[in-house]
């Protein structure tokens, strides 16, 4: 049992280090894909706020190449190996991830991988910042694509209306898929199925009667296009008083994660405990194993 657990945890490092020096192959449509906003001193400053959350804990602070020791090391943010990549790069290996590089596709939406890519760009004097073509439709091209929420109490549905400006006129974009989303602790509950725009840039959404919010019944709906390749990401957050009322504690109450206010069965505390005890017993027990391997090697 510890020769097999060994040798597994040998060949995942053995993995992870030949897939660290395999050239990370970035798609050609990614690669010479451009930020539609040019990068300013606010998108910096919220790149960051997101870099200090999510990327310093490995790859240090930039300029100081204090990088977590990872085999293969990830790049210092000011270093060659990080800057030679296009912004399209930086976006794709942001949001995907790969081997000891976590995937941020369902942490961080799109429009904030742009801030963080405007911060680590703030870090190469050479730089020069190219944007992508306005956002078109039908051969009209948009200064800003809005997104708004309203709630038809009559039909009870959910209305999302979809425009664009151009100048200082507002035009609805017809034929645009739109997904309708409840926001909840851990990710999006999605509701219905997507749907499109009509001639007037409205997509209705029938709200389900027996969905629970909060204690007043609020709930936050988050609605977006489906596809991001036109306009790229565009969302509405918009609370409504029109869930369920639920006096479900939040997360940080005592239990809350078992129940609405029972109390945990005996039964599946003791189980859960000796799960945990046993892992890391098991976690400890090969530590040592491995340190007597390493003696006796010597």
């Amino acid at each position: 049992m510890l020769i097999r657990l060994t040798l597994f945890c040998s060949l995942i490092m053995v993995a992870s280090l030949v897939s660290g020096q395999t050239p990370w192959v970035v798609p050609s449509d990614w690669n010479a894909k451009l930020s539609r906003t040019s990068f300013t001193d606010q998108n910096r400053k919220t790149g960051g706020e997101l870099y200090l959350t999510n990327c310093k804990s490995c790859h240090g602070d930039p300029g100081k190449n204090n990088v977590i020791l990872l085999v293969p090391p990830p790049p210092d943010p000011s270093s060659v190996q990080m800057q030679q990549n296009s912004d399209g790069a930086l976006h794709y290996k942001i949001s995907e991830g790969r081997v000891t590089m976590p995937s941020f596709k369902n942490i961080v939406n799109s429009a904030d991988i742009w801030n963080i890519i405007a911060y680590l760009r703030s870090f190469n004097k050479e730089y020069i910042q190219q944007t992508a073509p306005k956002p078109q439709f039908a051969g009209e091209s948009f200064d800003k694509v809005n997104l708004e929420l309203f709630w038809d109490a009559p039909n009870k549905r959910v209305v999302a209306w979809l425009t664009g400006v151009q100048g200082s006129v507002t035009k609805p974009i017809p034929s645009m898929e739109l997904k309708l989303f409840a926001k909840r602790y851990f990710g999006n509950l999605m509701i219905g199925k997507p749907v499109e725009t009509n001639e007037e840039g409205k997509a209705s959404f029938l709200f389900p009667e027996n969905l629970p919010g909060d204690s007043t019944g609020m709930v936050t709906l988050v609605a977006q296009l489906t596809n991001e390749e036109i306009f790229g990401l565009v969302k509405a957050e918009s609370p409504m008083a029109i869930g369920v009322a639920s006096n479900r504690p939040p997360l940080n109450e005592p239990r809350a994660l078992w129940n609405v206010g029972l109390k945990t069965p005996v039964w599946l505390l003791f189980t859960y405990l000796t799960v945990v005890l046993g892992v890391w017993g098991s976690i400890f027990f090969v530590m040592l194993q491995l340190r007597t391997i390493f003696k006796i090697g010597q």
